[in-house]
């Protein structure tokens, strides 16, 4: 290790007093100006990860959802999974290290890692379009070199497009090729394959009006844009020209405040889609006839993705085990619906991309999504190779049509990670085989009425949660508290945790009124404000 090259580097990305920052789901975040020192040291950080496990690590410089005056970093592990849980607390130490300490804490990490110093290291950078990112991404570059990594920046891509050139660099080019145009080749190959097959529904099915963000996911459709067949006409909105990152638009503002973003004209029965800041996540809606804004999101997507990979793993008569995992967040009646109408088993995890994944990887075909529609499609080895294997050799017509499918299917999914515009090749493409309209697809089932709340408190860790975080266990007396509450409604439900990110706690309600879920959820968030040290004036309904 170069001592002097790190002190001299150290000290040109130094660390603000005081500040102690967690490494999460979503990597570190915080306002952009406090991030230097720490991006530096996810450099340094993924170049000791390369070294430790011989592969190509990624750092991607985004903050997704966030306002633009954020920003973050997250790390890459090797298949383009997230960062081992492991390596997120070194994360943490190394990022909260004092300057005269980071030798230690990297000797530290060395020596309980088992790195090998002597080792090559490379690493992926990629980043979004915040006016914060590209200063903030050569701070990575500084990291890696003084460590004396490689690496390649692929500048300006989405969450999900960097996720997936580490995995096609780690599987020497099994997953897809490590660029761009590989990326949009191997996604436009297979939708044109799926699709061949859809006997398409008039011009109106054609279009797709979509929001995004005013974030990267609009400078990558419209490179995508040469890629797509004439079947398929995409209008971009909020492209990132006129107006800030994610203000007023994108799928969090979409889901969070159940209302279409501004920067787009919506007419009646119009399939309309948002991106969020990234492009990892992904939320439909429309406005019918009468004027109401209907939104499509996460729970939605993955009941209408489960529907098609039944259909056609039935067709294909395997004995394939499928299942769909969702959090405490999904609308109580899409886990209604998928177990009793289309008996699909449904297992709940903690919130949280990576315990989504996880569990995901358990089945031969593993559907996830969160409500906020950060999700994808998981499929064993086995059933990957089983499937491609019933190509090239089922002498059955059906049978074999069902596994071509099944297999553009899996080619066109990013499994590494969710991907909006994966996932929305995914459900055009469904919606065109199915010959579906959005409404159709929205009238599956009735989501019951529901709310989210967040209530400040001085320490979100004096909550403790159990049961994929439906109960609280701590402070006492505050699930016996909502118990009593959630009996006052009918098909009720509600729950608290704590937020990964900040100190609020945020709060869950559904019943079957508006009017009931709104009542619910505020007071439970009364619960919480006097049970759990809540900050400022109480929640007014």
């Amino acid at each position: 290790m170069d001592l002097e090259a790190l002190r001299k580097y150290s000290a040109l990305h130094p660390k603000p007093a005081g500040l102690t920052l967690q490494y999460g789901t979503a990597g570190f975040r915080s306002r952009a100006e406090q991030l230097d020192h720490i991006v530096f040291r996810m450099g340094l950080l993924a170049t000791l990860r390369s070294k430790a496990v011989t592969a190509t690590i990624g750092v991607m410089v985004t903050a997704s959802h966030n306002p633009e005056e954020d920003n973050g970093v997250k790390l890459v592990d090797p298949l383009g999974e997230m960062l081992h849980p492991s390596w997120e607390e070194y994360a943490t130490q190394l990022a909260n290290a004092e300057e005269q300490e980071l030798q230690k804490v990297i000797t530290e990490i060395c020596q309980k890692a088992a790195v090998n110093l002597h080792k090559d290291a490379s690493v992926f950078i990629g980043r979004d379009t915040r006016p914060s990112s590209k200063k903030l991404s050569q701070s990575v570059i500084d990291g890696i070199q003084v460590l004396g990594g490689q690496y390649h920046d692929y500048g300006l891509v989405t969450t999900p497009q960097l996720h997936y050139m580490v995995c096609c660099q780690n599987t020497q080019g099994q997953y897809g090729k490590a660029t761009l145009e590989g990326y949009y080749e191997k996604l436009s190959k297979a939708f044109m394959e799926l699709i061949k097959q859809s006997h398409c529904s008039g011009e109106s099915q054609k279009h797709l009006k979509i929001d995004c963000a005013n974030g990267i996911g609009a400078l990558k459709l419209s490179e995508m844009k040469p890629y797509f067949p004439q079947e398929v006409v995409i209008h971009i909105y909020n492209d990132g020209t006129k107006e800030k990152l994610n203000h007023l638009c994108g799928a969090d503002f979409v889901k969070v405040h159940q209302k279409p973003p501004g920067g787009l004209d919506m007419k009646p029965d119009e399939r309309c889609c948002s991106f969020d800041g990234d492009a990892d996540r992904i939320v439909y809606f429309y406005k019918d006839t009468a004027g109401h804004f209907h939104l499509i999101d996460g729970d939605k997507i993955a009941t209408l993705i489960s529907i098609f990979l039944k259909e056609l793993l039935a067709k294909v008569k395997q004995d394939f085990k499928m299942a769909v995992v969702q959090t405490a967040y999904a609308n109580g009646n899409s886990t209604r619906y998928l177990q009793e109408t289309l008996k699909v088993p449904v297992h709940c995890v903690k919130t949280g991309v990576k315990h989504l994944h996880h569990k995901a990887q358990e089945f031969d075909v593993g559907v996830y999504f969160e409500a906020n529609g950060h999700g994808t499609v998981l499929f064993s080895k086995a059933a990957e190779t089983k499937i491609r294997q019933l190509v090239k050799e089922e002498k059955d017509d059906e049978k074999r049509e069902a596994a071509k499918m099944l297999e553009n299917m899996i080619d066109l999914i990013n499994q590494t990670v969710g991907d909006a515009v994966s996932d929305m090749l995914v459900i055009e493409a469904i919606l065109a085989l199915k010959g579906l309209t959005v409404q159709q697809w929205d009238a599956l089932y009735t989501d019951l009425p529901n709310r989210l709340l967040k209530v400040q408190v001085a320490d979100r860790r004096v909550i403790d949660t159990t049961d994929a975080e439906r109960r609280a266990l701590t402070p006492p007396g505050l699930q016996e508290k909502i118990d009593a509450l959630v009996k006052k409604y009918k098909l009720s439900r509600a729950f608290v945790r704590p937020s990964g990110t900040e100190d609020v706690v945020r709060i869950y309600a559904e019943a079957d009124t508006q009017e009931n879920a709104d009542a619910l959820a505020h007071e439970v968030s009364l619960a919480v404000f006097h049970l759990a040290g809540g900050k400022g004036a109480p929640p007014q309904p």
